[in-house]
């Protein structure tokens, strides 16, 4: 290996650690001995970007450039470090330009599609559209629309049902799913899962025990199709869409009978042979049909389920308002959900409420230069840096614990929080969201109806503010709902396991025996 590779592993363990400072030097000494060399800096601005440190990063990306001045991939991380920075119209400005030098190429084009979604200013029809072309794109570099394979049920035989993700890890996908294929009937459902990731943690060996794994992360599409065929995949479901690692364009080698799109993704995926999305009525209001290629079905007890993970806090810390002697808001979603017309409600909030406090976490923070422009940005509403607390990266068990210093989540819009708002609930802390148009702006607003906490959902931006105000100012409920939740959660929907995967395996029952008929 190279001497600046091993540095390389080096700063990557030290960022995995918190050792940011370590992180930094490690890359600048990196730097000092290898500028000249395009490779060596991309991917250190790449290594860096992922550990939250953006301006660093971009220093290095605008270096590549001036080396490689044809190499379009500076430009691809570039599009992600202004995602991250929630500057979506740069971001979508690049990936165009990507796009238009790199027509085939996957990451670039599913890239593009997810950072439709966080971009405030994007219509549904824009999206839509979008989603269209990449879905022909796809059918032609497979080769063609393909016929569908015969089904052939049979009731005395359990379904053959393959998850694909490249999350099957510590990821919102990985924690969200593995439950589910843990709870699967053998009698019902013999379960694969086809992991594309290169990560392997406790949630993998959990998916692994309980399934016939396969390691795809080396195949082919055409390689992965053949094994899919192979295995004798009746229902072949996506988990991924078009977010990193993918391997969406599988299906359009059309390798199993019944496709699905379910869990991972957020919207239309463009693609015809997908023969369901699976929504419910919470995420998908009447009309939804319009935003996508799929038909929609709708699951009856939520798309989702949670179970807490295993090193959540056993308790639920007393409001942080009883110490503090004032309220304080939080959120612990990505940066990429935060734009200005966030920013200008939530200041809206913090104004009117005294002493009012607003704690902000995502491992971006670590970045100096995105600290100084939120707390620009706020100051520009009126609200005081000081109000402000930004909090960078930690592990997930210290992350859980650093609910007890908030009172109230604030939703982002129009992306909204999904694993992050079922963890603030099992903390204790009361979510207000804004559900609208988009599937992925209901995520919270689903979760909170199958609690039975819908009225935290706000209609417009100024029931939003009347809302987190009115709770600000209601100890008693504040008290109520914080040492109430877990129940409420034990006893809803949204935590029961077996009765989500009875009907999922319904569902897939059906969609087949439809199809096969």
């Amino acid at each position: 290996m190279q001497d600046w590779k091993s540095q390389l592993n080096l700063a990557q363990a030290a960022a995995q650690q918190g050792q940011f400072q370590l992180c930094l030097n490690t890359c600048q000494g990196i730097l000092n001995a290898h500028s000249a060399n395009a490779e060596a800096v991309l991917t250190v601005g790449a290594m860096l970007s992922s550990a939250g440190l953006l301006s660093s990063a971009r220093r290095c990306i605008s270096h590549v450039c001036t080396l490689t001045p044809n190499d379009v991939r500076p430009l691809l991380e570039l599009a992600t470090i202004a995602s991250a920075e929630g500057n979506h119209a740069e971001s979508y400005r690049l990936y165009s330009v990507l796009l238009a030098r790199l027509p085939d190429n996957p990451v670039v084009r599913r890239n593009l599609l997810t950072s439709l979604e966080y971009h405030p200013a994007v219509s549904e029809a824009e999206r839509l559209q979008q989603a269209r072309v990449w879905g022909e794109w796809a059918i032609l570099r497979a080769g063609g629309m393909r016929p569908r394979p015969v089904l052939k049920l049979d009731v005395s035989r359990p379904l053959r049902v393959g998850y694909l993700s490249a999350d099957f890890c510590q990821h919102t996908v990985g924690l969200f799913v593995k439950d589910v294929i843990a709870r699967h009937h053998a009698d019902r459902v013999i379960t694969y899962a086809y992991s594309a990731g290169r990560v392997n943690d406790w949630v993998t060996a959990a998916i692994r025990n309980s399934s016939q794994f396969r390691d795809v992360a080396a195949m082919d599409d055409a390689v992965l199709a053949a094994q899919i065929r192979q295995d004798g995949i009746d229902v072949l479901v996506d988990l991924s869409g078009h977010t990193g690692g993918s391997r969406l364009t599988v299906f359009a080698h059309r390798p199993a009978p019944v496709q699905l799109s379910w869990l991972g993704y957020f919207a239309t995926t463009g693609l015809p042979v997908i023969d369901a999305v699976l929504l419910d009525d919470w995420h998908a209001l009447a009309g939804t049909e319009a935003q996508f290629v799929e038909p929609i079905v709708r699951l009856p007890q939520g798309r989702f389920c949670y179970v807490p993970v295993p090193f959540a806090p056993d308790e639920v810390a007393p409001p942080a308002f009883e110490k503090n002697g004032f309220i304080t808001f939080g959120c612990f979603n990505n940066t990429a959900k935060l734009n200005e017309n966030v920013i200008a409600l939530w200041a809206r909030i913090l104004t009117p409420v005294p002493s009012s406090r607003l704690i902000l976490k995502w491992r971006t923070f670590q970045d100096e230069a995105l600290r100084a422009s939120i707390h620009q940005a706020f100051a520009s509403h009126g609200v005081e840096p000081e109000r402000i607390e930004l909090r960078g990266a930690s592990f997930h068990a210290d992350l859980l614990k650093e609910y007890a210093d908030i009172d109230i989540a604030l939703d982002p819009f129009p992306f909204t929080g999904g694993l992050t708002s079922c963890e603030a609930l099992w903390m204790g802390v009361p979510v207000v969201t804004w559900p609208q148009a988009q599937v992925v702006s209901r995520q919270t607003y689903a979760f909170l109806s199958a609690l039975g906490l819908a009225e935290l959902a706000a209609s417009s931006a100024d029931e939003y503010v009347t809302i987190a105000c009115g709770l600000a100012g209601d100890a008693a409920r504040l008290k109520d709902l914080r040492s109430g939740m877990r129940d409420r959660m034990r006893a809803s929907p949204l935590c029961d396991v077996d009765g989500f995967t009875a009907i999922l395996e319904n569902t897939y029952r059906a969609i087949a025996t439809q199809i096969a008929d």
